[in-house]
Parts: structure tokens; C-alpha cells; sequence
């Protein structure tokens, strides 16, 4: 490989060997794939003050040297790890188009991984080529941006190039373009990690793998100084983290559509989208993926699934966490993810402090809105945002006006009972409260949300005359969601 170029501030962050001084038996050293050209589309500078550098100073080339050319680097690690996949335990899998580019300590303190998408064949390639689509590489972009500026813990595209080849697939127009993308995330660690070493019998690797992700990830379980005490609160933390996940997922309307064990961070974050969507209506049965044809991991599957996974995540824990102690870290998984919902859901209500009886029945009666009648879910509660009146205090009638009830007496009856107890909740706080609900209505419902014929509406220009314009537009709405009309 080529010597670093020490002008390339990519190439001159301070990289950290974290996960590659836990040795050879976690991953593979892989080549990275040689391309035929490099063009850059997408470069993420909101995420460099992070890494300590000004997006001023870093050129586009410098983006393509590091991460679309690979000159500087390495080594690279491809890692290994098993999985639970739509529910049957598959042991062929591995990091089979990426790898683990580098780690870099954040301004925060935090440690960030750089891993690629669509770099080529290892190991564990079982046959494909290794490559991302261009397409793909521009839904992944889109979705990290969108959920993180949604308030939800995701991963997030550090640079998208686009590579020069013609690959073949059998879910899009083919020959379709090919890309690289760079995922910057806190950790490259999944539960199949885990699950591969236990399926292997090495509870050694399994420990040492422990005290590594509690050493980076949960640092404020170093004071526990009884081992297995500390293994059993780093579990329940994970418990309360996915739970949360889950809950910022259900809220902001999003279907993750491939929730297997190898999707799952061991920090409880969000990444490595598929075929996701964001619902247009509230349908729990609505399912993201083609290929998910019993609903598996449809929109309203999504809190349960995560629970799963946490608990055939117990497996390889189990020589170093009693049974008893996961249950009881498990058991607190349900009271998370409701408190967790209940409090972002109030928010995208207006709400704040309500006392739980009324929380809990405003967000029965809402949910039953939502789902049994036509009313868009996010058009919901954007038109509640840009109608609240403080003048609904006292006339319970003129709350949420649509025609969309008109025609439909049990939708019409159902708005009825919704704006009477909606009254009921305005005014069970003072009057000077009404600003606060105006404000965080604002600040909760987006203007944009990324809805699959946006998705199709910029790919389509990108395809046939390569105008990308569209595509900015879009980017920067999305990462701007809640700006007004």
C-alpha cells in the first residue's frame, strides 16, 4: 500500500488498533477492491468537527485518496459473525462487501468506527461480488441523515463514491451503477459477534470480548469492580438501549424491514439499512421488506423482535451472567420501551409533563385514530403542529380540522372523542403552557419525511440524465426536517 499522505487530514487522524489488538480470532485481514473511477457523491461535513477537523481544510480528493482509492491504510478487518436470520441460525455469515476501515477518537472522547460497504470480496463474500449499488449506497446516506436528524441513534454515512462498475442484481433495473460508501458509527461490534463464539465453544474469546465492549462502549461500569455484577448491569444497560432504540424507531414511523441478530450493534445503535421505509399510515402489519413474506419484521414487529434478539443474545452470555440476572435485566425491557414511546409520542403531541393516567388514554385514542382511519400518520401530526391555537382551550371543535372525516361517520366520531380528550389534557395544565406545546410541536413533527416515492423521485433523475440536484435538495430537507413550509 501506498505510504500515507500526511496532507491528507483523513489519512492523519490519530487511528486507534482497539478492535485489532484483540487478535486474529474476530476477523480476517482483507484486500481492499481496486475501481475504475472515483467520483465523489455525497460528503458528510457535519460529521468532521467530530474527528477534530475543519470541513475547510478537507478537499473532495481527499475523500476519494482515503476512501474511494484506499492509499494510506490498513490493515483492514473483515469481521466474523453468525446470526439469527429471519429466525433459523445461519453460521455462513461475516462482513461480506466491508470491512472495518479504522477507529478514531472523537472530540467527545467516544470512539468512533469507520467501516466500508461495497469494498470488495472476503472471506465471507459466499459468492457475491462484494459490491454496494449505487442506488443502495444513496438509501443508506438518506436514511442516516434523515433518522438522525429525527432524534433517533443511527449511524451515519461519512462519504459515498461512485465506483465505475456495472453489477447485476435481481432488485433493480441491472446493469445498475456500482459505489463505496463509509459508515461512521460507535462500533462495528453486533450480536452475531458474540453468537459465533458461543456457536465455536470459546467462552474465552466470548470474555475477552466483554471487557472490550465494556472498556469502550460502557465505560461507566468500570467502578463495578465484582466481574459478574458488572456483566450483568452492562446487559441490562443494552436491555434499556434497544429498548429505546426501538422506541425512537416506532415513533418517527420508521421500518428497519431486517432486524436479524447480525443487524444488531451491541451499543444499541441503528445501522445497516436495507430495504427500510418510513410508513405513509399507521399500519403495524405494514412490512418494509419484499422478501419478508410473513411479516417478520413489520413496522409493529419491531419492539418484540428487538426483545428477541436480546434474549438469544443470553446464549453466549450465559458463562459469565447468571440466568437469573439477564431475566431480571430482560424483564425491565417491556417498562423501557412503553415509557420510552409514551414520552416521544407526547412530545409529537405537544406534550411535556402529563400525568401518565391522561398520557397513557391520549395515546390510546390517538394511536386508534391513526390506525382506523385514512389519516396520514405524519401529515397527522404535522397539521396538528400548524394548527394548535392556543384558543383550543376553549373550543374543543375548532381542534384539528380536516375534511378527511367528512364523508366517514366512524372516523368523524372517532376525531370527536380524540378533541374532547385532547381538550381535557390542554387544560389540565396552565394557560402559559400553550406556547411551550406550540413550540414543541414544532420541534417534533418534520416538514419532510422520507417517504419512498421521494426516494424514487431523485433516483429517477440521477438514472436517466445523472442530475443530482434533486437529490441535494432532498438531502438538505431531510436534514433539516422540522423548517417550516
Amino acid at each position: 500500500m501506498d505510504a500515507p499522505d500526511s496532507a491528507n487530514p483523513l489519512l492523519s487522524l490519530d487511528y486507534e488498533a482497539a478492535l485489532e489488538s484483540l487478535g486474529d480470532d474476530y476477523y480476517d485481514i482483507v484486500p481492499a477492491a481496486v475501481f475504475p473511477q472515483h467520483i465523489l457523491r455525497f460528503r458528510n461535513d457535519d460529521l468532521l468537527p467530530t474527528l477534530v477537523l475543519d470541513p475547510s481544510t478537507v478537499i473532495d480528493q481527499h475523500f476519494i485518496q482515503a476512501f474511494g482509492q484506499f492509499q494510506g491504510r490498513d490493515p483492514f478487518l473483515a469481521l466474523r459473525y453468525h446470526g439469527y436470520q429471519f429466525g433459523d441460525y445461519n453460521p455462513f455469515l461475516g462482513d461480506g462487501r466491508g470491512f472495518l476501515y479504522g477507529q478514531v477518537r472523537g472530540l467527545d472522547g467516544e470512539l468512533y468506527d469507520f467501516g466500508t460497504k461495497g469494498s470488495g470480496t472476503t472471506p465471507y463474500s459466499r459468492g457475491g461480488d462484494g459490491r454496494l449499488t449505487l442506488k443502495g449506497g444513496v438509501r443508506e446516506v438518506l436514511a442516516g441523515e434523515a433518522l438522525h436528524h429525527l432524534g433517533v441513534k443511527t449511524s451515519r454515512c461519512l462519504s459515498l463514491i461512485e465506483t465505475g462498475e456495472a453489477l447485476w442484481r435481481g432488485d433493480e433495473p441491472s446493469p445498475t451503477r456500482s459505489s463505496v460508501m463509509v459508515r461512521f458509527s460507535r462500533s462495528h461490534i453486533r450480536f452475531g459477534v458474540f453468537e459465533r463464539l458461543h456457536y465455536l465453544e470459546r467462552p474465552d474469546l466470548i470474555q475477552l470480548l466483554l471487557n472490550h465492549v465494556i472498556a469502550y462502549y460502557y465505560p461507566n461500569l468500570h467502578a463495578v469492580s465484582d466481574p459478574q455484577e458488572r456483566f450483568a448491569q452492562f446487559y441490562a444497560e443494552l436491555v434499556q438501549r434497544v429498548a429505546d432504540l426501538a422506541a425512537q424507531w416506532m415513533s418517527v414511523g420508521f421500518c428497519h424491514a431486517v432486524l436479524n441478530t447480525d443487524n444488531m450493534s451491541i451499543t444499541g445503535e441503528s445501522f445497516d439499512y436495507g430495504p427500510y421505509a418510513f410508513i405513509d399510515q399507521y399500519n403495524p402489519r405494514f412490512t418494509a421488506a419484499y422478501f419478508d413474506y410473513f411479516g417478520r419484521y413489520s413496522y409493529g414487529a419491531q419492539p418484540n423482535i428487538c426483545r428477541w434478539n436480546l434474549e438469544m443474545l443470553q446464549h453466549p452470555l450465559k458463562p459469565f451472567i447468571s440466568s437469573a440476572d439477564m431475566e431480571v435485566g430482560l424483564s425491565q425491557y417491556e417498562d423501557h420501551y412503553q415509557a420510552a414511546y409514551r414520552q416521544r409520542m407526547l412530545h409529537k403531541l405537544g406534550f411535556d409533563d402529563l400525568s401518565i393516567g391522561l398520557a397513557k388514554h391520549l395515546l390510546k385514542l390517538t394511536i386508534q385514530l391513526l390506525e382506523e382511519t385514512v389519516v396520514s400518520y405524519h401529515d397527522f401530526f404535522l397539521q396538528l403542529s400548524e394548527q394548535f391555537s392556543s384558543e383550543w382551550r376553549s373550543h374543543p371543535d375548532q381542534i384539528f380540522s380536516t375534511p378527511l372525516m367528512a364523508s366517514d361517520p366512524g372516523a368523524a366520531e372517532l376525531l370527536d372523542q380524540w378533541r374532547h380528550f385532547y381538550h381535557r389534557c390542554l387544560n389540565s395544565l396552565p394557560e402559559e403552557a400553550m406556547e411551550s406545546i406550540a413550540q414543541r410541536l414544532r420541534q417534533t413533527n418534520p416538514v419532510t419525511v422520507l417517504l419512498r416515492p421521494e426516494i424514487e423521485a431523485i433516483w429517477e433523475p440521477i438514472t436517466a440524465e445523472d442530475n443530482w440536484a434533486p437529490f441535494y435538495n432532498l438531502l438538505k430537507r431531510i436534514q433539516q426536517p422540522f423548517c417550516l413550509r
